[in-house]
């Protein structure tokens, strides 16, 4: 056989098996749980902080699930830059209507690094009164015994629990293209990876132990970089500890989408990796179905089969998986969804050059480049 022909014949096998192995982890870690039971009275008081910024789809939820966790001993910390920031009133009224917990909002913008977020997070983390201390974002639907799973997620080995968003309540075509991005994409490699134990953070929820972060320089060493989770994933390394997922994945609705808001957001978390771990993001150009589906065109034309044929027995094959994945996990699953992972994965190479030839981006009107660094932190 020719080079070509070994070279397809490889790609396939490789693609194919890491297709499997991922879907068969994905559906024992991100399968949906019992609810836990409430923790004792003794169980470690936990710092809640969340920053926010505009009014998301859901916000009001969202916000409010802060409020409604079976937890025994926990305060809520809401950061926001500006008080004419329009979440401002919502974030009050909520307070209000739930005196049973001890929240408050703190107001100011003490720029520490070129990232708005971790700036946001600045006062809540100096103010936050315990040892355990989450970050979390203000659109992640957090579940009652929120807390309860980060906690006994924790090992001795452990410097950080995190939960990739998986992506509820879409309300239109792109809603589910980011669904396919978010959940049987996106989810299910960041939790192979996990299980490898080579775990990244994901900045929708981080759970630190206050020692963790503060030993490695305090909250500015996470400004070194311009995602504060990539950051993060550096300091637990270098700590000799490991990051690990929460099993079963954190909700955060999406509402209606846009096609250029999808393309967005997905074009800078790319930037983002590439920017940051640059050796692990070159290994994206091979996901999705378009490698495999190429490789059996190949296989067919040169053994005079139907290349048509062939394509469309791996992308089915290749799209049955991930819906079964989908439904193990109770993730949205309509009967579109192949149409929405092909918008997907065509997307997906155009976004991996995005990552490397692309820098700028915007961030909560905020503008930003992954191609700088963040302002030093003064550690």
């Amino acid at each position: 056989m020719t080079p070509v022909i070994w070279t397809a014949a490889i790609l396939l096998c490789v693609t194919v098996g890491f297709h499997l192995a991922g879907i068969a982890n994905a559906m024992i870690r991100c399968k949906a749980r019992p609810r836990l039971e409430r923790p004792p009275a003794n169980a470690p008081s936990i710092s809640l902080v969340r920053p926010v910024c505009g009014l998301d789809n859901f916000a009001e939820p969202t916000l409010r699930s802060g409020f409604e966790l079976d937890y025994p001993n926990y305060e809520l910390i809401f950061c926001v830059a500006n008080a004419r920031d329009p979440v401002v009133p919502l974030v009050r009224r909520l307070i209000e209507a739930h005196p049973h917990v001890q929240a408050r909002l703190l107001i100011g913008d003490e720029r520490i690094s070129a990232n708005p977020k971790l700036n946001n997070c600045f006062k809540g983390w100096n103010a936050a009164t315990h040892d355990w201390v989450v970050l979390a974002d203000s659109n992640v639907l957090m579940p009652a015994d929120y807390l309860s799973r980060l906690l006994n997620s924790w090992r001795d080995d452990t410097g950080l629990v995190c939960s990739p968003p998986s992506g509820t309540l879409p309300q239109g075509f792109w809603a589910h293209v980011e669904c396919a991005f978010l959940n049987t994409y996106e989810a299910r490699w960041q939790y192979t990876a996990d299980s490898m134990g080579i775990g990244f953070a994901q900045g929708k929820t981080m759970f630190w132990r206050r020692a963790v972060l503060e030993q490695a320089g305090g909250i500015r060493v996470l400004g070194l970089e311009l995602a504060e989770d990539a950051a993060s994933t550096k300091v637990v390394r270098d700590a000799g500890l490991r990051v690990r997922l929460v099993d079963a994945p954190f909700a955060q609705p999406l509402g209606r989408r846009s096609a250029l808001e999808v393309w967005r957001r997905q074009a800078r978390w790319a930037q983002l990796r590439r920017a940051s771990f640059p050796l692990f993001y070159l290994p994206e150009a091979l996901g999705g179905a378009l490698p495999p589906a190429v490789a059996a065109a190949t296989l067919a034309a040169a053994f005079d089969l139907s290349w048509i044929l062939a394509v469309v027995a791996v992308t089915a094959f290749w799209y049955g998986a991930e819906s079964k994945l989908a439904r193990a996990a109770g993730w949205p699953l309509s009967w579109a969804y192949p149409l929405h992972a092909i918008v997907r994965d065509v997307t997906l190479p155009l976004l991996w050059f995005s990552g490397w030839f692309g820098s700028d981006f915007v961030w909560r009107g905020n503008a930003m480049s992954s191609g700088t660094a963040s302002e030093s932190p003064q550690v």
